[in-house]
């Protein structure tokens, strides 16, 4: 019984967690590598893009609840989200107009198109905290709970009760859904097929016919969708707070380069292992050790490593080692 309920433990506070929160980090990963790969500079405005695309699907789920429009035992925002996504594909659409055009078209060094792309996630920051404002925000709502730790506990009879909330399931299966999609699209389409060809030469590209505009658009279109599905999915799962996606941007191209920037299977990987080594890292495993062991042996701390404050720290140790020793990342690919 108390290995069962040090497995239960481990599922509540460890797996299920860090198994979402991965699928969140793959999704923002996703969408800062292919910017990466096809664009070819890291867009530090990506974070407050999560943050803008949550914003209007928070203004439109309210808009549908007003109306008593509901997605039955699921989220309302999962209604709301293709307005958020068009909405802020048209922002950034507009952005790269206005601002990034401008050096794609001089050849500007990567290094001044990042710069550039800070003081768009200063702007795009402004616009976010002033559509929105800056409180915390819930907006999930739907079936809180697929198993009741409560009727788990009296079904099984255990200390301990298996908690899997609806968002949890709902990102894991959404971004599942999303990563199949987009690989879909980028293997088995002529656009997709399009895109591919100008991230690996963009001069070969251009010579076969290929128009660079047209992918550019399609890859901020892209990029938007998954950043908005990212954030959403991050804010269901726990609160919307706006300077909370400024801080993911770390642990967001953490995954990227550990995976390989540039390689989106690489994202997804990266964006686990990110979120497994900052949950294991942070949790205290005092209740699961407790259960092992024998009663004399049991700790009289929290056997935490760290605390959950400085959970971004393993982020950054993780980009640091990675970028030292393997700076093309596990799946290769390009260097930073």
């Amino acid at each position: 019984m108390d290995f069962l309920n040090a497995l239960v433990a481990f599922l509540n506070f460890v797996f299920i967690p860090a198994t979402a929160y991965g699928a969140q980090l793959a999704l923002g990963a996703l969408g800062a590598t292919l910017i990466y790969g096809i664009l070819r500079f890291s867009n530090f405005a990506h974070g407050d893009t999560m943050a803008f695309g949550t914003a209007i699907v928070i203004l439109g789920t309210w808009w549908l609840q007003s109306h008593g429009i509901s997605f039955g035992p699921l989220p309302t925002a999962l209604l709301a989200l293709p307005f958020g996504i068009a909405v802020t594909a048209v922002l950034v659409l507009a952005t790269d107009r206005m601002v990034y055009r401008y050096y794609r078209r001089v050849r500007a060094k990567p290094v001044i198109i990042v710069i550039a792309s800070m003081g768009v996630m200063f702007v795009m920051s402004g616009i976010t905290r002033f559509v929105i404002g800056v409180e915390e925000i819930k907006f999930s709502d739907g079936v809180k709970f697929i198993i009741d730790p409560n009727a788990f506990k009296a079904a099984t009879g255990l200390s301990e009760g298996l908690a899997l909330r609806g968002t949890q399931l709902i990102t894991v299966v959404t971004a599942a859904i999303v990563v199949a999609a987009l690989f879909w699209f980028l293997n088995k389409t002529r656009t997709g097929k399009s895109m591919r060809a100008f991230s690996d030469n963009e001069d070969l590209a251009l010579l076969s016919g290929i128009n660079p505009e047209r992918v550019v658009q399609i890859t901020w279109i892209i990029a938007s969708g998954l950043a908005v599905i990212a954030g959403t999915l991050y804010g269901l799962d726990k609160t919307y707070k706006a300077f909370n996606y400024f801080s993911l941007l770390l642990p967001i191209f953490a995954a990227a380069v550990v995976g390989g920037l540039g390689n989106p299977l690489g994202a997804i990987a990266g964006g686990f292992l990110v979120a497994y080594s900052e949950v294991g890292v942070t949790y205290a495993w005092k209740k699961v050790a407790t259960y092992l062991l024998p009663e004399s042996l049991a700790p009289d701390g929290l056997m935490q490593i760290i605390s959950t404050e400085y959970k971004f720290s393993v982020s950054f140790a993780i980009l640091i080692l990675v970028l030292l020793f393997k700076p093309t990342g596990i799946f290769k690919g390009k260097s930073v």
